[in-house]
């Protein structure tokens, strides 16, 4: 089973969510910025985990730094680019 993560970043904190290939939430949850902790909630789905794609609109350096330093492919994206597919 494929995984795929979003990661909304903030100020001061974060929010993880990922789904599996069918679109179902597995996990979602509101974290402090700490790397440790996003490492530690990331790790049972690295080996499945297919990318991640991280919102912010200025404090991005320190989590795509360090999650692309554990090996996780990591997309950095422009919420004012994105189309959005829903109707």
């Amino acid at each position: 089973m494929q995984h795929y993560c979003g990661i909304d970043l903030h100020s001061n904190n974060h929010v993880v969510v990922i789904i599996d290939e069918e679109d179902k939430r597995v996990f979602e949850r509101r974290l402090s910025n700490d790397l440790s902790q996003t490492l530690k909630v990331l790790q049972p789905y690295q080996s499945t985990l297919c990318g991640i794609a991280v919102e912010s609109t200025f404090n991005w350096y320190w989590l795509v730094d360090g999650l692309q330093a554990h090996g996780y492919q990591v997309k950095l994206v422009n919420t004012c680019a994105v189309v959005s597919m829903m109707v």
